[in-house]
């Protein structure tokens, strides 16, 4: 039975030499299957022996039928947001410390991509987050968040003053460091960090996490996804404020500007081998303890 995924798109984690071993691994691996290899512009220059032309990652999402990320969750998190605005399924290999996305170890590389590339796997799809900075009726930033969306305060050590809609009906003004707006796959990243739950991957739910609110009664909130939020700056002066979409930062956020964030018209693909479970993975990367005796 032929392979769902004849054309294979490689990306790995940016400047790091230390995974050479491992995407040379994976090249040979598919290269020996038959598959058609298509490899970012950087992880082609650590694959030795090999005359490839890499491509920039922005354009593998639309040559291939698969993209293996190599790294952390960084790394998938760049082939996400790639990947957003089309239906090419993302696989991980784990070469993080943490890793919640990318399931595969490089010791298991092969027996595990065995069963995948042959059909034997689960999907999941993973909601994302739209992020519009509108200014004067203009919106002059978009960025896509497979993680979240966080309002920090910047270079200042005051606390910003922030206002807070859903669907247009207004929740609440805080004082705060910020807000931090997340998926059910950014409960697990810095949203748990800053003490809110942790949802699971299926539930069509958001998650909003004050970051050091200045009224302790102001806690983390759970809201259905398919919601409007809109965040405004209450201070009567210039503030300095900083927008970031899974760390890629938005600067210049000023006092007058609005944050629009809603559900992003298409979901990325995860695939994982056929036996994840994600309580396993909650258990293993955060050291819960095991099965009672």
């Amino acid at each position: 039975m032929p392979s769902p995924f004849q054309r294979i798109g490689i990306i790995g984690k940016c400047g790091d030499p230390g995974i050479a071993a491992t995407l040379n691994e994976l090249f040979r691996y598919l290269k020996t299957r038959g598959h058609d290899i298509v490899v970012d512009s950087q992880s082609a220059e650590l694959i030795s022996g090999e005359d490839i032309n890499g491509v920039h990652i922005e354009r593998l999402p639309e040559l291939c039928d698969l993209i293996i990320a190599v790294g952390g969750d960084g790394t998938f998190l760049a082939a996400a947001r790639a990947a957003a605005d089309f239906e090419t399924p993302l696989l991980g290999v784990n070469l993080g410390r943490l890793g919640f996305l990318v399931d595969i170890s490089p010791e298991q590389l092969s027996s595990r991509l065995d069963k995948i590339l042959a059909g034997e796997f689960k999907s999941e799809q993973r909601q994302l987050l739209s992020t519009h900075i509108i200014r004067d009726h203009e919106i002059i930033h978009q960025q896509t968040a497979v993680n979240e969306v966080v309002v920090h305060r910047w270079v200042t050590p005051s606390m910003i003053e922030i206002v807070t809609s859903i669907d247009g009906v207004y929740l609440n003004t805080q004082r705060s460091d910020g807000l931090i707006v997340a998926t059910p796959t950014g409960s697990t990243a810095y949203s748990l960090s800053a003490g809110g739950p942790i949802l699971h991957p299926a539930l069509n739910a958001l998650v909003l996490v004050p970051l050091n609110p200045h009224t302790l009664s102001n806690r983390p909130i759970v809201i259905d996804d398919n919601v409007v939020i809109e965040i405004r700056f209450s201070q009567t002066k210039q503030i300095n404020a900083l927008v970031t979409c899974d760390h890629m930062e938005i600067p210049d956020v000023r006092i007058n500007d609005k944050i629009v964030i809603k559900k992003a018209a298409k979901p990325i693909k995860i695939l994982h081998p056929a036996d994840h479970d994600f309580f396993h993975t909650l258990r293993s990367k955060l050291n819960w303890s095991g099965y009672p005796a």
